[in-house]
Protein backbone atom coordinates (compact mmCIF):
# COMPACT_ATOMS: atom_id res chain seq x y z
CA UNK A 1 0.00 0.00 0.00
CA UNK A 2 1.21 3.49 -0.86
CA UNK A 3 0.67 6.46 1.39
CA UNK A 4 -2.27 7.57 -0.76
CA UNK A 5 -3.95 4.16 -0.87
CA UNK A 6 -6.73 3.76 1.71
CA UNK A 7 -6.18 0.98 4.20
CA UNK A 8 -8.07 -2.20 3.42
CA UNK A 9 -8.68 -5.49 5.19
CA UNK A 10 -9.47 -7.81 2.29
CA UNK A 11 -8.54 -8.46 -1.33
CA UNK A 12 -11.14 -9.73 -3.80
CA UNK A 13 -10.00 -10.76 -7.27
CA UNK A 14 -12.78 -11.05 -9.86
CA UNK A 15 -12.77 -12.88 -13.19
CA UNK A 16 -15.35 -14.38 -15.53
CA UNK A 17 -15.92 -17.20 -17.99
CA UNK A 18 -18.38 -16.94 -20.84
CA UNK A 19 -19.72 -13.60 -22.02
CA UNK A 20 -22.62 -11.26 -21.20
CA UNK A 21 -24.13 -11.25 -24.70
CA UNK A 22 -27.94 -11.63 -24.76
CA UNK A 23 -29.04 -10.90 -28.35
CA UNK A 24 -28.43 -14.51 -29.37
CA UNK A 25 -27.70 -17.30 -26.89
CA UNK A 26 -26.55 -20.89 -27.35
CA UNK A 27 -27.95 -23.53 -27.62
CA UNK A 28 -31.09 -21.72 -28.86
CA UNK A 29 -28.94 -19.96 -31.46
CA UNK A 30 -26.04 -22.12 -32.75
CA UNK A 31 -24.05 -18.97 -33.56
CA UNK A 32 -25.07 -17.16 -30.36
CA UNK A 33 -23.20 -15.99 -27.28
CA UNK A 34 -22.33 -18.45 -24.54
CA UNK A 35 -25.17 -20.13 -22.65
CA UNK A 36 -23.50 -19.21 -19.36
CA UNK A 37 -21.82 -16.24 -17.73
CA UNK A 38 -19.79 -17.21 -14.68
CA UNK A 39 -18.50 -14.40 -12.49
CA UNK A 40 -16.10 -15.50 -9.75
CA UNK A 41 -14.16 -14.02 -6.86
CA UNK A 42 -11.38 -15.22 -4.62
CA UNK A 43 -11.38 -13.37 -1.30
CA UNK A 44 -8.54 -13.28 1.21
CA UNK A 45 -7.33 -11.20 4.11
CA UNK A 46 -5.06 -8.37 2.98
CA UNK A 47 -2.14 -9.84 4.92
CA UNK A 48 -1.88 -12.61 2.31
CA UNK A 49 -1.67 -10.28 -0.69
CA UNK A 50 2.13 -10.42 -0.96
CA UNK A 51 2.06 -14.22 -0.88
CA UNK A 52 -0.26 -14.74 -3.86
CA UNK A 53 2.53 -14.71 -6.49
CA UNK A 54 4.37 -17.44 -4.58
CA UNK A 55 1.14 -19.45 -4.30
CA UNK A 56 0.63 -19.41 -8.06
CA UNK A 57 4.31 -20.12 -8.74
CA UNK A 58 4.10 -23.16 -6.45
CA UNK A 59 0.97 -24.39 -8.23
CA UNK A 60 2.64 -24.03 -11.63
CA UNK A 61 5.74 -25.82 -10.39
CA UNK A 62 3.62 -28.60 -8.94
CA UNK A 63 1.86 -28.97 -12.29
CA UNK A 64 5.18 -29.10 -14.14
CA UNK A 65 4.50 -25.90 -16.11
CA UNK A 66 7.71 -24.12 -17.04
CA UNK A 67 6.97 -22.61 -20.45
CA UNK A 68 4.84 -19.73 -19.16
CA UNK A 69 4.65 -17.51 -16.09
CA UNK A 70 0.86 -17.30 -15.80
CA UNK A 71 -1.74 -19.91 -14.89
CA UNK A 72 -4.71 -20.22 -17.23
CA UNK A 73 -7.37 -22.90 -16.85
CA UNK A 74 -8.12 -23.41 -20.54
CA UNK A 75 -4.50 -24.30 -21.31
CA UNK A 76 -4.37 -27.09 -18.71
CA UNK A 77 -4.86 -30.79 -19.37
CA UNK A 78 -7.80 -32.52 -17.58
CA UNK A 79 -5.54 -33.98 -14.87
CA UNK A 80 -3.81 -30.63 -14.35
CA UNK A 81 -7.18 -28.87 -14.01
CA UNK A 82 -8.16 -31.12 -11.11
CA UNK A 83 -4.69 -30.81 -9.57
CA UNK A 84 -4.87 -26.99 -9.80
CA UNK A 85 -8.32 -26.95 -8.18
CA UNK A 86 -7.08 -29.20 -5.37
CA UNK A 87 -4.06 -26.94 -4.82
CA UNK A 88 -6.21 -23.80 -4.65
CA UNK A 89 -8.59 -25.48 -2.21
CA UNK A 90 -5.75 -25.67 0.33
CA UNK A 91 -5.07 -21.91 0.29
CA UNK A 92 -6.30 -19.46 2.98
CA UNK A 93 -9.04 -17.89 0.85
CA UNK A 94 -12.72 -18.23 0.02
CA UNK A 95 -14.34 -18.61 -3.37
CA UNK A 96 -17.58 -17.27 -4.79
CA UNK A 97 -19.20 -17.85 -8.17
CA UNK A 98 -22.34 -16.50 -9.84
CA UNK A 99 -23.54 -18.99 -12.47
CA UNK A 100 -26.02 -17.27 -14.78
CA UNK A 101 -27.76 -19.41 -17.36
CA UNK A 102 -28.80 -16.95 -20.06
CA UNK A 103 -31.41 -18.89 -22.06
CA UNK A 104 -34.29 -17.11 -20.35
CA UNK A 105 -32.52 -13.75 -20.89
CA UNK A 106 -32.22 -14.16 -24.68
CA UNK A 107 -33.12 -10.84 -26.33
CA UNK A 108 -34.03 -9.32 -22.97
CA UNK A 109 -33.77 -5.58 -22.45
CA UNK A 110 -33.96 -4.32 -18.88
CA UNK A 111 -35.24 -0.76 -19.09
CA UNK A 112 -34.78 -0.23 -15.36
CA UNK A 113 -31.15 -1.36 -15.52
CA UNK A 114 -30.59 0.66 -18.69
CA UNK A 115 -30.90 3.79 -16.58
CA UNK A 116 -27.72 2.75 -14.80
CA UNK A 117 -24.65 4.44 -16.34
CA UNK A 118 -23.15 1.37 -18.02
CA UNK A 119 -22.90 -0.15 -21.48
CA UNK A 120 -23.00 -3.66 -19.99
CA UNK A 121 -25.93 -3.74 -17.60
CA UNK A 122 -26.11 -7.55 -17.52
CA UNK A 123 -22.46 -7.93 -16.50
CA UNK A 124 -23.01 -5.35 -13.77
CA UNK A 125 -26.21 -7.10 -12.64
CA UNK A 126 -24.22 -10.32 -12.13
CA UNK A 127 -21.47 -8.31 -10.46
CA UNK A 128 -24.07 -6.96 -8.06
CA UNK A 129 -25.08 -10.51 -7.09
CA UNK A 130 -21.42 -11.34 -6.53
CA UNK A 131 -20.71 -8.23 -4.46
CA UNK A 132 -23.79 -8.84 -2.31
CA UNK A 133 -22.20 -12.07 -1.14
CA UNK A 134 -18.58 -10.94 -0.99
CA UNK A 135 -19.33 -7.78 0.98
CA UNK A 136 -21.62 -9.61 3.39
CA UNK A 137 -18.93 -12.25 4.01
CA UNK A 138 -16.28 -9.62 4.77
CA UNK A 139 -18.61 -7.39 6.79
CA UNK A 140 -19.39 -10.29 9.13
CA UNK A 141 -15.67 -10.99 9.64
CA UNK A 142 -14.00 -7.60 9.75
CA UNK A 143 -14.32 -6.94 13.50
CA UNK A 144 -13.04 -10.39 14.42
CA UNK A 145 -10.23 -10.22 11.84
CA UNK A 146 -9.12 -6.61 12.31
CA UNK A 147 -10.87 -5.18 15.35
CA UNK A 148 -12.55 -2.56 13.15
CA UNK A 149 -14.30 -2.12 9.85
CA UNK A 150 -11.87 -2.24 6.93
CA UNK A 151 -13.00 -2.18 3.27
CA UNK A 152 -12.26 -4.56 0.42
CA UNK A 153 -9.76 -3.91 -2.34
CA UNK A 154 -11.15 -5.24 -5.63
CA UNK A 155 -9.14 -6.24 -8.68
CA UNK A 156 -11.01 -6.99 -11.92
CA UNK A 157 -9.66 -9.06 -14.77
CA UNK A 158 -9.59 -6.65 -17.69
CA UNK A 159 -11.82 -7.47 -20.66
CA UNK A 160 -11.59 -5.78 -24.02
CA UNK A 161 -14.31 -3.21 -24.58
CA UNK A 162 -15.49 -3.08 -20.98
CA UNK A 163 -15.30 0.30 -19.25
CA UNK A 164 -14.34 -0.29 -15.63
CA UNK A 165 -14.88 3.38 -14.87
CA UNK A 166 -18.57 2.59 -15.40
CA UNK A 167 -18.30 -0.40 -13.10
CA UNK A 168 -16.88 1.83 -10.38
CA UNK A 169 -19.69 4.32 -11.03
CA UNK A 170 -22.16 1.45 -10.67
CA UNK A 171 -20.94 0.82 -7.11
CA UNK A 172 -21.70 4.49 -6.32
CA UNK A 173 -25.16 4.04 -7.82
CA UNK A 174 -25.78 1.06 -5.52
CA UNK A 175 -24.65 3.12 -2.53
CA UNK A 176 -27.10 5.86 -3.48
CA UNK A 177 -29.89 3.27 -3.81
CA UNK A 178 -29.10 1.79 -0.40
CA UNK A 179 -29.10 5.17 1.34
CA UNK A 180 -32.31 6.22 -0.40
CA UNK A 181 -34.02 2.93 0.44
CA UNK A 182 -34.86 2.35 -3.24
CA UNK A 183 -33.03 -0.93 -3.81
CA UNK A 184 -35.04 -3.06 -6.26
CA UNK A 185 -33.66 -6.43 -5.13
CA UNK A 186 -34.49 -6.87 -1.48
CA UNK A 187 -33.29 -10.37 -0.57
CA UNK A 188 -29.70 -9.17 -0.24
CA UNK A 189 -27.93 -5.84 -0.33
CA UNK A 190 -24.44 -4.87 -1.36
CA UNK A 191 -22.69 -3.69 1.79
CA UNK A 192 -21.44 -0.53 0.14
CA UNK A 193 -19.79 0.51 3.42
CA UNK A 194 -17.25 -2.24 2.63
CA UNK A 195 -16.42 -0.73 -0.77
CA UNK A 196 -14.27 2.21 -1.84
CA UNK A 197 -13.93 3.26 -5.48
CA UNK A 198 -10.30 4.22 -4.79
CA UNK A 199 -9.73 0.52 -4.06
CA UNK A 200 -11.07 -0.76 -7.40
CA UNK A 201 -8.58 -1.62 -10.13
CA UNK A 202 -8.56 -3.55 -13.40
CA UNK A 203 -5.54 -5.46 -14.69
CA UNK A 204 -4.65 -7.88 -17.48
CA UNK A 205 -5.22 -11.46 -16.36
CA UNK A 206 -1.60 -12.50 -16.74
CA UNK A 207 -0.30 -9.59 -14.63
CA UNK A 208 -2.08 -10.51 -11.37
CA UNK A 209 -1.71 -13.86 -9.66
CA UNK A 210 -4.98 -13.40 -7.76
CA UNK A 211 -6.89 -13.04 -11.02
CA UNK A 212 -5.41 -16.32 -12.18
CA UNK A 213 -6.84 -18.01 -9.09
CA UNK A 214 -10.25 -16.46 -9.80
CA UNK A 215 -9.99 -17.74 -13.38
CA UNK A 216 -9.67 -21.32 -12.10
CA UNK A 217 -12.95 -20.98 -10.19
CA UNK A 218 -14.92 -19.30 -12.98
CA UNK A 219 -13.64 -21.68 -15.63
CA UNK A 220 -14.04 -24.84 -13.54
CA UNK A 221 -17.71 -24.06 -12.92
CA UNK A 222 -18.14 -23.10 -16.56
CA UNK A 223 -16.78 -26.47 -17.65
CA UNK A 224 -19.00 -28.23 -15.12
CA UNK A 225 -22.16 -26.55 -16.43
CA UNK A 226 -21.52 -26.07 -20.15
CA UNK A 227 -22.04 -29.68 -21.24
CA UNK A 228 -23.98 -28.48 -24.31
CA UNK A 229 -21.11 -26.29 -25.49
CA UNK A 230 -18.12 -27.04 -27.73
CA UNK A 231 -15.72 -27.85 -24.87
CA UNK A 232 -15.12 -30.98 -22.82
CA UNK A 233 -17.64 -31.31 -19.98
CA UNK A 234 -16.06 -32.17 -16.63
CA UNK A 235 -17.48 -31.40 -13.18
CA UNK A 236 -14.61 -32.83 -11.12
CA UNK A 237 -12.47 -29.63 -10.93
CA UNK A 238 -15.46 -27.61 -9.68
CA UNK A 239 -16.21 -30.30 -7.09
CA UNK A 240 -12.56 -30.20 -5.96
CA UNK A 241 -13.05 -26.53 -5.00
CA UNK A 242 -15.69 -27.39 -2.38
CA UNK A 243 -13.31 -26.80 0.54
CA UNK A 244 -12.99 -23.08 -0.22
CA UNK A 245 -16.42 -22.16 -1.60
CA UNK A 246 -17.97 -19.81 0.95
CA UNK A 247 -20.81 -20.90 3.20
CA UNK A 248 -23.73 -19.13 4.83
CA UNK A 249 -25.33 -20.87 7.80
CA UNK A 250 -23.49 -24.02 6.83
CA UNK A 251 -24.66 -24.03 3.19
CA UNK A 252 -22.80 -23.15 -0.01
CA UNK A 253 -26.01 -23.01 -2.03
CA UNK A 254 -26.92 -19.46 -3.10
CA UNK A 255 -23.87 -18.02 -1.33
CA UNK A 256 -20.50 -19.43 -2.37
CA UNK A 257 -22.25 -21.01 -5.38
CA UNK A 258 -25.18 -19.02 -6.78
CA UNK A 259 -27.27 -20.27 -9.71
CA UNK A 260 -29.43 -17.87 -11.70
CA UNK A 261 -32.29 -17.70 -12.54
CA UNK A 262 -34.26 -18.53 -9.42
CA UNK A 263 -35.97 -20.80 -8.55
CA UNK A 264 -33.40 -23.16 -10.09
CA UNK A 265 -35.85 -25.15 -12.22
CA UNK A 266 -36.43 -22.00 -14.31
CA UNK A 267 -32.96 -22.48 -15.81
CA UNK A 268 -34.32 -25.52 -17.65
CA UNK A 269 -31.04 -27.40 -17.28
CA UNK A 270 -30.29 -30.89 -18.51
CA UNK A 271 -29.71 -33.64 -15.95
CA UNK A 272 -25.98 -33.40 -16.63
CA UNK A 273 -25.94 -29.63 -16.07
CA UNK A 274 -27.84 -30.00 -12.82
CA UNK A 275 -25.25 -32.31 -11.27
CA UNK A 276 -22.73 -29.69 -10.21
CA UNK A 277 -25.44 -27.58 -8.58
CA UNK A 278 -26.98 -30.57 -6.83
CA UNK A 279 -23.50 -31.29 -5.49
CA UNK A 280 -23.54 -27.82 -3.89
CA UNK A 281 -27.01 -28.24 -2.38
CA UNK A 282 -29.53 -27.26 -5.07
CA UNK A 283 -32.85 -29.05 -5.54
CA UNK A 284 -34.51 -28.81 -8.97
CA UNK A 285 -37.94 -30.08 -7.92
CA UNK A 286 -40.85 -27.77 -8.83
CA UNK A 287 -42.63 -27.08 -5.56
Amino acid sequence: MTEKTPEYGYLACIDEAGDPGLKKVRPIDPDGASEWLMLSAVVMRAKWENDVVAWVDNIRTGLGIRQRRDLHYRTLSPTRKIAAANAISRLPLRGFVICSNKKNMRGHENRRAAKIPSQEWFYNFCLRLLLERVTEFCALRTIADHGRKLPIKIEFSRRGGHRYSQTRAYSLYLDHQRKAGSTFLEKRLVRTDMLNTDLMEDHPHDSRAGLQLADIIASAFYQAADCLGPGSWDADPAKALARIMATEKGSQKDFGVCLQPTPPWKANLTAEQQRIFEYYGYNFARW
